[in-house]
C-alpha cells in the first residue's frame, strides 16, 4: 500500500538514505555554509518501526540488524546514495502530499516502514555518531528541518502564547475602538498597532496569558517575558520580522535598563536561549524543566539537497544558525483570539499580541 506524505515527512527518508550514503555529516555555520573541516562520521542509525527496533551500521557495506543482533541484510553504500538522488528528484518535481513506489520499494526491503520515524516530541531521528575530539560515540536524538518544503515553525502559536498589553495615553471612546478593530488589511496587525499609537495609545505590557508558558520562559530567564513582548510589540510597528533584527533594535533601545559600558550582548544571548530551549525541548503549554529532547541538535536539509549537523556540541554555532534563520509570524487572530482592542471589567483598554516563530 503506498503512503501519501508531504515534503517535510520525505526529508526525513532523504536524510536517512543521505547519510548512510554518505557516513558522515558536516556542520554548518550560522548562514547554511558547510564548514569543510568540521564533520561527524556516522557509525549507525536507529529507527523504531512497525516490526521493532532496527539498527542501520555503517561498515563497508550497510548492514541492518534487530535488536536481537541478528542480521537481516546488508546493501552496497552506492543503493542508499542512489536512492537518495532519487528521492531528492522526486521532492522537487512534486507539490502538497504525494506517493513515491519506488522508493517504498526500497524502503520495504530495507526494513523500514515508516516515512516517519516514530519519535518523541522534538525528536526525528536517532544517530550514533563519532565525536572526532573527545572520542566518545554517543546516541544523539536530532530533529529534521528541511528546506525543500514550506518554512518550518520552531515556536508553535496557540492561545497559551498570548501577549496582554495595557493601552495608556489616550482615552479611546467605543466607536474609536470600533474603527481601530474594523481595520481588515492584509497587514491589520501591525496597521491596528499603528493606528492606536496615532492616536496617542500607548502599549504596556502587562503578562503573559498562560502561566505554565509564562514559568517556562521565566526559567529561562527572569526578564524574558519582558523582553519578548518588547519584541512584538517592534515587530507589529511595520519594520522587519526578522528576529535577529528585531534583537537588535530592541538592544540599542535597551528598555531592561542593563548596563552596556561593556557592549555585552544581554538580548542577544537571551533570545539565542529561547531558541535553543524552543528547538531542543521546551513548548508553550507543558512545564519545562530545562532539559532538552533532540539531545543532539538539528539536521537541516539544504535547497541544494546538502545536509549540514548543528551539533549541540558546537553550540555557539548551533545558536547562530536559530538566531540568523528565524523570523516572528501571526497566525490566524480569529483563532487565537488577539489584535482585537477591548475594555477589560477593570474599565482599563487591553490588546493582545500572538508570538510564533518560524524559519525563513
Amino acid at each position: 500500500m503506498t503512503k501519501t506524505a508531504n515534503k517535510g515527512e520525505w526529508s526525513e527518508i532523504y536524510v536517512l538514505f543521505k547519510l548512510l550514503g554518505e557516513k558522515q555529516v558536516y556542520a554548518g555555520d550560522g548562514n547554511l555554509n558547510k564548514i569543510e573541516n568540521l564533520f561527524y562520521p556516522i557509525l549507525k542509525i536507529l529507527r523504531d518501526e512497525k516490526k521493532g527496533h532496527y539498527e542501520y551500521t555503517l561498515e563497508d557495506d550497510i548492514v541492518v540488524v534487530t535488536e536481537d543482533g541478528i542480521e537481516l541484510l546488508r546493501r552496497k553504500v552506492s543503493d542508499f546514495l542512489e536512492k537518495a538522488g532519487m528521492l531528492l528528484s522526486i521532492i522537487r518535481q512534486s507539490n502538497g502530499a504525494f506517493v513515491a513506489p519506488e522508493i517504498e520499494q526500497f524502503m520495504s526491503e530495507i526494513h523500514c516502514s515508516n516515512i516517519k520515524a516514530k519519535s518523541q516530541k522534538k525528536t526525528d531521528i536517532r544517530i550514533v555518531i563519532h565525536d572526532l575530539r573527545t572520542g566518545m560515540s554517543p546516541i544523539l536524538g536530532f530533529s529534521i528541518k528541511s528546506k525543500l518544503g514550506s518554512d518550518s515553525t520552531l515556536f508553535n502559536a496557540g492561545k497559551t502564547t498570548n501577549f496582554t498589553f495595557v493601552v495608556k495615553g489616550h482615552e479611546f471612546s467605543n466607536s474609536e475602538i470600533a474603527t481601530i478593530n474594523a481595520i481588515k488589511t492584509r497587514t491589520k496587525f501591525i496597521d491596528r498597532v499603528m493606528r492606536i499609537q496615532e492616536m496617542g495609545g500607548k502599549f504596556m505590557f502587562k503578562n503573559m496569558d498562560d502561566p505554565i508558558c509564562r514559568n517556562n520562559f521565566i526559567l529561562i530567564d527572569s526578564y524574558l517575558p519582558s523582553i519578548m513582548a518588547a519584541i512584538l510589540l517592534e515587530g507589529n510597528q511595520g519594520g522587519s520580522k526578522d528576529l535577529k533584527i528585531l534583537t537588535e533594535i530592541i538592544a540599542s533601545k535597551n528598555p531592561m535598563r542593563y548596563d552596556m559600558t561593556n557592549n555585552q550582548k544581554y538580548y542577544e544571548c537571551k533570545i539565542k536561549n529561547l531558541l535553543v530551549a524552543s528547538a531542543l525541548g521546551m513548548v508553550p503549554h507543558t512545564p519545562w524543566n530545562g532539559k532538552y529532547e533532540a539531545n543532539g541538535g538539528y539536521l537541516v536539509v539544504k535547497d541544494d539537497g546538502n545536509v549540514l549537523c548543528y551539533h549541540f556540541y558546537d553550540r555557539n554555532l548551533f545558536e547562530d544558525y536559530l538566531y540568523y534563520n528565524t523570523r516572528l509570524e501571526s497566525p490566524s487572530s480569529s483563532k487565537y483570539e488577539f489584535a482585537t482592542l477591548y475594555r477589560g471589567q477593570d474599565g482599563n483598554l487591553y490588546f493582545k499580541l500572538n508570538l510564533q516563530i518560524r524559519f525563513k
